[in-house]
């Protein structure tokens, strides 16, 4: 068979592949019609694990990398969610980078809602009001985001999921802006702290809001033409502005990570992190001797880090990521260990790597 033929296969074979995913996209639009007329729960974990372990099973029949064929499905069950009326907050504008994160997890037909806090987040999914959430919690650049942190611990919420997103700034104004006439420059702290290189040659007055996205959203309404914004492509796209200047970020290596929030977990799929919160006591070496019993039940360690503890001065808790499910074998013993031994264990949350 030649080349040619070859690929006129694959072309056959990638549109029966579209046509079987959009019958079963529509298939889960019917079954989320279903459920609202019954009342029942959008989210059903226990059919979720059934189809995933039967997505393992099919691709070492057909001698097929296990992760990667699983990786793909994860994808077209979150785009199948969508269309089950799946709602899902986030903080900020419609624009902002927590919801470029939440669309390419769960794919563009899910239903978001924009929250104007981080607090917001937490408390549209703990009432039900949403079934999931998006928050940041730690840039590549500018570290963790401890209000996050600071919420999860108080939460009964549960880490549902991860997502890794290439933060691309963009300068914005309204069109027709000119460079040197701007005399101002809002956004995010934390995005005005990623482009500080390009915006020491601006010599304009930075202006911290609470949201990238917000920010283009606010000089669009005033009509602003000696202000800009600094913000994503996508929310340039949305508002209709000028896009001055693309990737003014400082350095390229610009990711940040987002948790997916929900009342329960994931089910294990063979490819987890888990993350956790605990405390030791305060004296020598108390620490070490935690860790050294991780290390010892092989358990592989992806972060750590501390926060105080807002009860007594200087005592800490520390928040860990470790590579695995809390239900595998290595994983229970590790926790088993940390209760034994720490003052207090909370698991956050296990959940899928990020793609």
């Amino acid at each position: 068979m030649s080349l040619e033929d070859l690929r006129k296969k694959i072309d056959q074979t990638d549109a029966e592949i579209v046509r079987l995913i959009a019958e079963r996209i529509r298939h889960a639009e019917k079954i989320g019609r279903e459920k609202q007329k019954q009342g029942k729960q959008l989210e059903d974990l226990s059919r979720e694990t059934e189809v995933m372990s039967n997505i393992r099973r099919l691709a070492g029949q057909e001698n097929v990398s296990i992760e990667g064929l699983e990786s793909i499905y994860r994808r077209i069950v979150n785009v199948a969610k969508s269309v089950e009326g799946l709602i899902v907050a986030f903080q900020g504008e419609i624009g902002a980078y927590s919801e470029e994160a939440t669309v390419d997890f769960f794919g563009p037909s899910i239903e978001v809602r924009p929250c104007e806090t981080l607090d917001a987040v937490f408390d549209a999914v703990e009432r039900g009001e949403s079934h999931f959430g998006v928050v940041p919690i730690e840039n590549s650049l500018e570290g963790s985001i401890s209000q996050v942190y600071d919420l999860l611990l108080d939460s009964s919420l549960k880490v549902r999921g991860e997502i890794e997103l290439r933060v691309i700034h963009c300068l914005i104004a309204n069109p027709g802006v000119k460079l040197d006439l701007l005399r101002r420059v809002y956004s995010h702290p934390q995005a005005l702290g990623q482009c500080r290189a390009f915006l020491k040659h601006l010599n304009c007055e930075l202006i911290p809001t609470y949201d990238t996205a917000g920010s283009v959203k606010m000089i669009k309404e005033q009509g602003m033409t000696d202000g800009a914004a600094i913000a994503s492509v996508r929310a340039a796209e949305i508002y209709g502005m000028q896009i001055m200047a693309r990737e003014i970020e400082d350095n390229p290596n610009n990711f940040t990570r987002f948790f997916v929030l929900a009342k329960h977990d994931s089910p294990p799929t063979g490819n987890d992190k888990t993350s956790i919160v605990f405390s030791v006591s305060h004296k020598p070496g108390a620490l070490y001797s935690l860790l050294r019993e991780l290390a010892a039940s092989q358990v592989n360690l992806t972060k750590i880090e501390s926060r105080p503890t807002r009860q007594r001065p200087w005592e800490y808790n520390f928040y860990l990521d470790f590579e695995g499910h809390r239900e595998d074998t290595a994983s229970r013993e590790a926790l088993g260990k940390l209760e034994q031994t720490a003052l207090f264990v909370k698991v956050l949350g296990s959940y899928p790597k990020a793609a």
